[in-house]
């Protein structure tokens, strides 16, 4: 599978909304410096493609941009939902391991207070950084199929 970054992006807080950045340093074992999701944990890298963006777009929220959902990545082309936990995922410079599949969204989120919905429940996934290095705006995303006989 095959896909791009669109936005990168961070912020100091969590549960808010992100600024775009052109570029992040991602820190293995770690996440993307400068973001308050980064840490020593499972979910130090959100990524929401932005196919599931337009699903609620359609909705009638046309000016959502990249970041509001509080995703780090913004993606194109890549079902993200439809990897299994344990791939491994190239993007940019980086290696990535996807870690979780969506995320309970907790109540009254200031994401679901400005949207009304939130799709990084259901389809945003989350990785640990394998391998640090760079990622830009329109690196590529590239997924490793898991090997047969490994599980998630």
């Amino acid at each position: 599978m095959l896909g791009k970054v669109i936005a990168i992006n961070i912020s100091e807080t969590k549960g808010v909304p992100k600024t775009s950045i052109p570029e992040a340093n991602m820190i293995a074992d770690f996440g993307i410096e400068g973001d308050a999701h980064a840490g020593k944990w499972h979910r130090q890298v959100s990524l929401l493609a932005n196919e599931s963006v337009d699903k609620i777009r359609k909705q009638g929220f046309q000016g959502l941009c990249t970041g509001r959902f509080a995703e780090n990545l913004t993606t194109e082309g890549i079902e993200l939902w439809t990897i299994p936990v344990g791939s491994k995922v190239y993007i940019g410079q980086t290696l990535h391991e996807v870690t979780q599949i969506g995320k309970e969204c907790h109540f009254g989120c200031a994401i679901k207070k400005l949207v009304g919905e939130c799709v990084m429940p259901k389809e945003g996934i989350f990785t640990k950084v394998i391998e640090g290095g760079k990622v830009k705006v329109g690196d590529e995303i590239r997924v490793v199929p898991l090997e047969s006989g490994e599980q998630e």
